[in-house]
């Protein structure tokens, strides 16, 4: 019973966490569990495909930016808290070799893979994340092109895989997602008291200006009131 049970956590610890990651579900363009997502939306700009599994050969998507694009296939994703290995298969053809080209990525500040640019045979992509311990909510792109890095060509991709782990390797691209979020966030820095203290003086020259303003009417009644005496 124990070398059953020994053998049965690493099966469960390896299991993918994406729904149709190896893209057997599908039809015409669609896919099921994954949805285009794109910089430009216009007619025209990028294509998306699927080929269902032929032959004994595994099933794809593809993009296919005729126009200069950050085009991706989209998978949403619920983390707990840990390490996790994400990793795709791509292939790119014409991609452009001065942007970013075909990655597997979160839709986060610079959490990506490796590219992929010009001509290129079946290349394994990946990195490793860790999820702070409130878990967290991701998006997962399969994408040709970046923030900032519009590119065309075509890329496809197979057996993408989200993966569990006990901790990252030595080597690789590894990433902190908590660590990057607290980068990203903005907002007022300091102590309490700097913030009562600017809000004492907003309300300080608040009435400084509305006596001011109020001034000009008053002195103009009492200018009035004088004439009227004199003229009396």
């Amino acid at each position: 019973m124990l070398a059953i049970w020994a053998g049965a956590v690493p099966a469960r610890a390896s299991r993918n966490l994406l729904n149709n990651g190896d893209f057997t579900r599908g039809s015409g363009e669609s896919v099921d569990g994954w949805r285009n997502a794109a910089w430009l939306l216009s007619a025209g700009t990028t294509e998306y495909g699927w080929i269902a599994p032929y032959h004994g050969e595994p099933a794809e998507v593809r993009i296919f930016s005729h126009k200069d694009n950050d085009a991706r296939w989209v998978q949403g994703l619920s983390l707990g808290p840990g390490w996790y290995h994400f990793s795709a298969e791509a292939r790119t053809r014409k991609v452009l070799p001065f942007f970013t080209g075909a990655t597997i990525s979160v839709l986060e500040d610079s959490i990506m893979s490796q590219d992929l640019r010009g001509d290129t045979d079946w290349t394994q992509l990946g990195f490793y994340l860790r999820v702070g311990k409130r878990g967290a909510d991701v998006d997962l792109a399969l994408r040709l092109g970046g923030y900032m890095n519009l590119t065309r060509g075509q890329a496809w991709f197979r057996h993408a895989r989200v993966i569990k782990i006990g901790g990252p390797p030595e080597a690789g691209r590894v990433f902190d997602l908590d660590a990057i979020r607290k980068t990203e966030t903005t907002g007022p820095i300091g102590h309490l008291w700097t913030l009562v203290a600017t809000f004492l003086a907003l309300g300080f020259a608040t009435l400084i200006g509305w006596r001011m303003m109020a001034e000009p009417p008053v002195q103009r009644r009492r200018a009035e009131r004088i004439r009227r005496r004199k003229r009396a």
